[in-house]
């Protein structure tokens, strides 16, 4: 499997609270997105690049094997967490080619999802695997050794989409109709517990 970069550096501005933390099925976004990558790694290097809440989001995290580090400039964008991550792999484990990219704030991410993004890179040579909702090709992505150059070079507030849009032929796809699910905003996350019929609420705080 390749190599796993989640990332959680965000202030959910739009929420007014950390997404990260917010409960899902009896866990957080966060802790529910770091196992998924974790199983489907099957030991490769998973790595956590947090940013605004990062003392807040290690409990979370604990007794997973993985890395976890704050993106000192995390507030430029996603492209500078993707960059810091990219580092921060290479740094650990220098035999890996491929990567994964995924966010916490899509619930419905499986490991078989993320295992599919890499037999479809098998399979199809292409450098990108992206999962496709409606017409939008998104994360979670695999970007092969070939987009790797790509990927180190994107600005700092730009995330992965735009590689995706810049780079159409590059690009092959997996159906996720549930990705289009994310939580963004309270209506986003009130819709995410009806719709799996829980009253469940968070527990935490809301962020300052």
């Amino acid at each position: 499997m390749p190599a796993i970069l989640l990332l959680a550096a965000g202030a959910s501005s739009r929420l007014g609270r950390p997404k990260q933390l917010l409960l899902y099925q009896g866990r957080t976004l966060l802790r529910r997105a770091a196992e998924t990558a974790v199983a489907a790694a099957a030991g490769a290097p998973v790595v956590v690049v947090t940013g605004a809440q990062h003392a807040a989001l290690l409990p979370e995290l604990a007794g997973l094997p993985l890395v976890v580090q704050r993106c000192p400039n995390w507030a430029a964008g996603m492209g500078a967490s993707l960059k810091f991550g990219l580092r921060l792999l290479e740094s650990l484990c220098a035999a890996w080619a491929e990567v994964i990219v995924l966010l916490c704030d899509q619930p419905h991410v499986t490991p078989a999802l993320l295992g599919r993004l890499a037999e479809t890179h098998a399979a199809t040579g292409r450098p990108i695997v992206a999962s496709q909702y409606g017409d939008v090709r998104g994360v979670p992505v695999l970007f092969g050794a070939e987009a790797l150059p790509l990927l180190r070079q994107l600005p700092d507030a730009a995330g992965a989409a735009a590689l995706l849009r810049q780079h159409p032929a590059l690009v092959a796809t997996v159906p996720f109709p549930a990705g289009a699910v994310d939580v963004d905003t309270e209506a986003q996350y009130a819709a995410l517990l009806a719709g799996n019929g829980s009253a469940e609420e968070p527990t935490m705080p809301t962020a300052r």
